[in-house]
């Protein structure tokens, strides 16, 4: 039995030193500077962790033993009752009892406040690691030599000679030098199969990646010489799952912008199709819309964060498939919306429905990683049977006659 533990104990301590070893190498080689920030704050955790286990074990002890002087009395106290009556000595004996268990209070006081410090610096150190994996980050959010944008940004953007693939599949080329061009004030409407990469343009925009080459221009200048934080306070991202938040709906509205006017908050819900939806629940705008709004419906949701682009008042709006996950009745009322707020600013849309996209100035298709076709409706239609548009939309009215 000895040789078998032991066995077992030095089995599992040769798989964990291995584990971590392979694991710090692989980290280190990859990313070295993300693996060195993690990787420093290790020991900490484990000094914590083993510290606390060490004193409350080394505490449990001594209050065990400063127990058992109670118990004893206790026990004795129950088997000798008679006597104890007889002597009327009940209040000498609890007192004595309390006397005995002052230690053990305070020994367990002692213990409480160790498990909390504990808890609180294992997760306070596991939350600081966690924060200072974001210090050596490739792209600075708040740079304070960045271009600040001001409220009259034009919003014409360009992609000139951009390659892209994403860092978790380097192998996977998204885009071979794309060009694009996109009208301020206009709306452009991206379309092609799945992984063609009309999200990615959305993304780029955005700044989540930088391009491997090219460059993205919006207004002219390199996205890369603004201030990255200014420029998002220009641009509105409504998605194909809208982010909500564990709050109110008039807190997920004012997102949107920084100390809006309940003036404002409304102006915005009743373009964006909301107000009447929420005016007529219960709470309000104080509707509580629960973890990730699970309370709303998917229009519903839709429609408030809708509105909370609306409130941003942006010189850009991304809609990244805003509307194909809802049913007829939300889409009609979100896709209204929509065409009050794209009049007069620069809309990039990527569109799954074909149907959603024909009123816009320019359609733009996406394939193998570089603009195939481009123009308005009836420019792609009177390409004819020969264009991938023309084949595409005529595949899906198809469809629907056969739904």
């Amino acid at each position: 039995m000895v040789r078998s533990l032991v066995g077992d104990r030095m089995s599992l301590l040769v798989q964990v030193f291995a584990t971590a070893s392979m694991s710090f190498t692989l980290a280190l080689v990859i990313t070295w500077r993300l693996a060195s920030v993690i990787i420093s704050m290790q020991p900490l955790l484990i000094g914590c962790f083993y510290g606390k286990q060490v004193l409350m074990k080394s505490m449990s002890e001594k209050a065990r033993q400063a127990q058992n002087e109670g118990s004893q009395l206790a026990s004795e106290a129950v088997g000798s009752h008679r006597t104890i009556t007889a002597f009327s000595s009940q209040e000498r004996i609890l007192r004595l009892f309390a006397a005995a268990m002052e230690g053990p209070r305070k020994e367990s006081i002692k213990q409480s406040w160790l498990s909390g410090f504990g808890l609180f610096s294992s997760e306070y150190l596991s939350t600081v690691s966690i924060a200072l994996s974001f210090w050596k980050s490739e792209i600075e959010p708040d740079d304070p030599k960045g271009i600040k944008v001001d409220m009259d940004i034009k919003g014409h953007i360009e992609l000139k000679n951009v390659s892209f693939s994403y860092p978790s599949r380097p192998q996977e080329i998204i885009f071979k030098n794309l060009d694009l061009k996109i009208d301020a004030g206009k709306t452009v409407a991206l379309i092609g199969n799945s992984g063609s990469g009309k999200s990615t343009i959305i993304g780029l925009i955005e700044r989540f990646y930088d391009p491997i080459r090219g460059s993205i221009l919006i207004d002219e200048v390199d996205i890369k010489a603004y201030n990255l934080r200014s420029l998002r306070s220009r641009i509105a991202l409504v998605s194909q799952e809208p982010t909500l938040f564990a709050g109110t709906i008039r807190q997920n509205i004012a997102y949107g912008k920084e100390h809006a006017t309940e003036s404002e908050l409304r102006e915005a819900a009743i373009l964006a199709n909301a107000h009447e939806f929420i005016s007529s629940m219960k709470e309000g705008y104080e509707t509580y819309c629960g973890e990730r709004g699970v309370q709303l419906s998917g229009g519903q949701k839709q429609r408030i964060a809708l509105a909370r682009a609306f409130l941003k008042k942006p010189a850009i709006l991304l809609l990244d498939e805003a509307t194909s996950a809802l049913d007829s009745v939300s889409e009609n009322l979100v896709q209204k919306a929509l065409d009050e707020m794209m009049v007069g600013i620069t809309c990039v849309v990527v569109a799954h429905r074909l149907s959603t996209i024909q009123k816009s100035d320019t359609i733009v298709v996406i394939k193998d990683g570089k603009v195939a076709e481009h123009g308005s409706h009836s420019d792609l239609l009177a390409v004819g049977k020969g264009g991938y548009y023309y084949s595409l939309l005529n595949l899906q009215s198809n469809h629907s006659l056969n739904s």
